[in-house]
């Protein structure tokens, strides 16, 4: 991998900020197209898999209960996230950030490919690659623009937002394309299109790899005195023996429960290792429990080892991951119980001027967002393409891709008389909705009106809680036990919008502050620790979504979207409560 000359001082980054586009270096839109198409072949075949799982023999489905579907789907996603761990590590230690994001993304080229075959083996075996494939991608690609924007933390918040943008862009149109390509034309379309755009995006980071200069390659091994200087006042804080045994019973124990769990639902008792109890739990409960009792004694034991600017923005890390385990377990009903109500209890037949009214907002959703991306599309090219030309030759013709299966999609809409709105349509409001106002928080962030981590985080929580009580108060004439519904759209399109506003206050700005608390040589282990947050808020909502039609039945749907606002709020609450400390903890980071 060659690299590119600087006429900077050594370990500078100003020089990547000679090529600037819309105020950022060119390598910021290089990782944000990279991730735009992973974004898209995962959130593609997100939208296609509960619904193939669930779909009758006859539909080319394997027709699951919905338990059976949101257990395989909650432990997919839980170790997606799990993963990140060990691809950070390998990164940090190995291979470095730039081959991991290669390796992740042909993994994941390859597991979408072994999706489209659709066969039982080759299913299960697309989701081993992706799982893999996703942690050797997601930890590292946050972790090249930790390293760009080292000497611009001001300008972070922005990066992150940015790029932010691009994951939801590519969620937005892998949902709307990949979905409707499964639902309408075959389920091996939809998962063989998602592994097409991630093969894009692998060949399009690969050729424009060289604009990161030295960020991210292979791993140099410092000698002591580099290594001490590294420390910044910190003891040098190996992982003992006892420690790593701690941590392989830890990985068994959290393994063995997020396999086996969702393997006695989807056999029906068949298979079930956790047949017996411990002090009154039930196995697999003690199973989980003891993983995260070791997890968290392993973790305050060693922070207390570091230096005490080190140990206590440690702490704040720690302390803002368990605001997003809240935060996740909450966000993440979309796919399940927000899903349902869309399906079940809305009213989604448009005829008439309702029907013309949703085609034409349909096309401006669609057309609108894609024509602002091919414009950060251009703007990259005037600034890359005589040194990158097959890279953005490359992108170029993938847009053109996505531009005629778009055309194509909204030319068969506009053709039906009545329009029955899917219900996994709403769920491409979440990534319109970030497209929107991304840019308008990105300045938010930048500007004098900025908001401490904690106001941030608990402005997030608030808009979580007032999409959740939208929901419940819609839902609040639906009788327990009812089975069905017409409500108006209108509440899970504000259920959509405020989310989204809290998605944006937590989620980017969280791997900003990450970045900018934890020193750098722990930068992609920390990531991974962060994503393993995400991941038990990920489990966390599909148990949630396995037990929503128990609580709908006993006290109706509404009751539990009430209960999830209420632990929103609590949350809010939390953040408000603890903000002196937390300052107090970050010395001086913002």
């Amino acid at each position: 991998m060659a690299n590119e000359s600087s006429q900077t001082t050594p370990n500078s980054t100003d020089h990547f900020f000679q090529n600037k586009v819309i105020g950022h270096p060119a390598g910021l839109f290089v990782l944000f197209f990279t991730e735009m198409w992973e974004r898209f072949s995962f959130y593609g075949m997100r939208a296609l898999l509960v619904m193939f799982l669930t779909s009758s023999l006859m539909n080319g489905g394997w027709e699951w209960t919905r338990e059976q579907a949101m257990a395989l789907f909650g432990s997919y996603v839980g170790l997606v996230y799990l993963s990140t761990m060990m691809g950070g590590y390998f990164a940090d230690k190995k291979i470095g950030y730039r081959w991991a994001v290669v390796v992740g993304a042909s993994l994941m080229s390859l597991g979408h490919a072994c999706m489209a075959i659709e066969t039982t083996i080759s299913i299960y075996m697309g989701l081993v690659f992706l799982v893999f494939g996703n942690g050797f991608f997601k930890p590292n690609m946050v972790s090249i623009i930790s390293e760009m924007y080292k000497n611009h933390p001001q300008k972070k918040d922005g990066a992150y937002t940015i790029f932010y943008m691009g994951v939801n862009a590519g969620a937005f149109f892998g949902i709307l394309l990949c979905g409707y390509l499964g639902e309408r034309v075959g389920w091996s379309w939809g998962f063989g299109l998602a592994g097409i755009f991630m093969f894009f995006g692998l060949l399009q980071f690969w050729l424009a790899q060289n604009i990161f200069g030295d960020i991210g390659l292979k791993p140099v091994k410092k000698d002591a005195a580099e290594t001490e200087l590294a420390l910044d006042g910190d003891k040098p804080n190996p992982f003992t023996t006892g420690q790593m045994v701690l941590i392989g019973l830890m990985i068994v124990l959290g393994l063995l429960w997020i396999i086996f769990e969702p393997a006695k639902i989807i056999s029906n008792g068949a298979v079930n290792i956790f047949d017996f109890t411990v002090l009154g739990l039930s196995g697999n409960n003690f199973t989980i429990l003891l993983a995260l009792v070791l997890f968290i004694g392993l973790l305050g034991y060693r922070i207390t080892k570091y230096s005490t600017v080190t140990r206590d923005r440690m702490i704040a890390v720690t302390f803002f991951a368990c605001l997003v385990i809240f935060f996740w377990a909450i966000f993440e009903q979309s796919p399940g119980t927000l899903t349902i109500f869309a399906r079940d209890y809305t009213n989604r037949i448009l005829e008439g001027g309702a029907g013309t009214t949703f085609k034409v907002v349909n096309s401006l959703m669609t057309i609108v967002p894609l024509s602002i991306i091919t414009w950060v599309l251009f703007k990259l090219f005037q600034q890359t393409f005589k040194k990158y030309a097959v890279a953005n030759i490359i992108l170029g013709t993938s847009f053109v891709i996505i531009w005629g299966i778009a055309f194509w999609m909204l030319k068969n809409q506009i053709a039906q008389e009545t329009l029955e709105v899917p219900a996994s349509w709403f769920s491409t409001l979440n990534s319109l909705f970030i497209i929107s106002l991304a840019p308008l928080f990105s300045k938010w962030w930048e500007s004098k009106y900025n908001p401490t981590a904690n106001v941030k985080y608990a402005i997030g929580m608030t808009f979580l809680a007032i999409g959740m009580a939208f929901v419940a108060f819609g839902a609040s004439s639906i009788e327990p036990g009812a089975k069905t519904a017409s409500v108006s759209m209108i509440w899970l399109i504000l259920v959509y919008l405020f989310h989204t506003m809290g998605e944006l206050c937590i989620s980017p700005v969280g791997l900003s502050y990450v970045s900018k608390l934890v020193p750098a040589r722990m930068i992609a282990v920390m990531f991974g620790i962060w994503y393993l947050a995400v991941a038990i808020g990920m489990k966390g909502a599909a148990k949630f979504g396995e037990n929503v039609d128990k609580i709908a039945d006993e006290k109706g749907i509404s009751y539990f979207f009430w209960m999830l606002t209420g632990v929103s709020l609590l949350m809010a609450v939390i953040a408000v409560v603890f903000a002196p400390i937390i300052k107090k903890k970050m010395h001086g980071v913002r």
